[in-house]
């Protein structure tokens, strides 16, 4: 472990609004307004987020999967020498399905400050507006594109006594749904969609249920999928 030492820099990470842009909080938008720079998934998505709360005139960096790892050192070094580094990302808490963590583990070997913000999450988000149990929950990302992988992780899921959590496409959902269907048509499911934006919707009910409805009604828009299988 590096020797401790003083740096005035740090390294932010800030949940950014998950559909809603009112959804930010007021320590959220002051550390952006002060940020040296700020490190964004992409550049073009975050640039509308800040503009509509009237922060412009910032360094924006991109951070995203194919050049963080390229990219973090050049931050961490940033950081050592005096700079405040923002980080967020398209949507949500950097580092949930969304880059951040390889940057994160850096400046934990660096002995640089890092310092998480709380904030939207569409996991928590979901958890709670499913009316699923939350005492006990797993979180698995996204379900794999691949039919056998997505069986056996929804098999896993439905031995469990957690409620568990995925992302999904919604060209996808139906197959995903079909799935939990045949596995355990009485498996309790809930889709949230579109969370926090005007076409928000919660469909509960039972795998077999919660199919019939999207075989009619094709879902569209960002979906986290909930399964507990009582």
């Amino acid at each position: 472990m590096p020797a401790p030492s003083a740096i005035s820099g740090r390294v932010v990470i800030v949940p950014t609004p998950i559909g809603n842009l009112g959804d930010i909080t007021l320590r959220a938008l002051e550390i952006l307004k002060n940020a040296d720079r700020i490190a964004c998934e992409d550049t073009r998505h975050s640039a509308p987020l800040l503009a509509h709360h009237g922060i412009s005139g910032k360094s924006l960096v991109s951070l995203h999967d194919h050049n963080e790892a390229r990219r973090t050192p050049e931050l961490v070094a940033a950081a050592r020498a005096g700079e405040t580094i923002a980080l967020i990302s398209d949507a949500g808490m950097p580092g949930i399905s969304d880059p951040g963590f390889r940057l994160i583990q850096a400046c934990i070997a660096a002995d640089t400050p890092v310092e998480v913000l709380p904030g939207p999450s569409a996991v928590i988000t979901a958890l709670i507006g499913s009316g699923l149990p939350c005492h006990a929950f797993h979180f698995a990302g996204f379900l794999s594109v691949k039919t056998g992988k997505r069986r056996s992780a929804l098999a896993s899921a439905l031995e469990s006594n957690e409620t568990n959590i995925f992302f999904e496409s919604p060209h996808r959902i139906v197959s995903t749904l079909k799935i939990l269907a045949e596995l355990n048509p009485a498996a309790r499911v809930c889709v949230a969609r579109e969370l926090t934006k005007k076409f928000e919707t919660y469909h509960r009910g039972s795998a077999a249920e919660v199919l019939a409805h999207f075989q009619s009604h094709p879902p569209k828009g960002e979906i986290v999928l909930l399964v507990h299988a009582e």
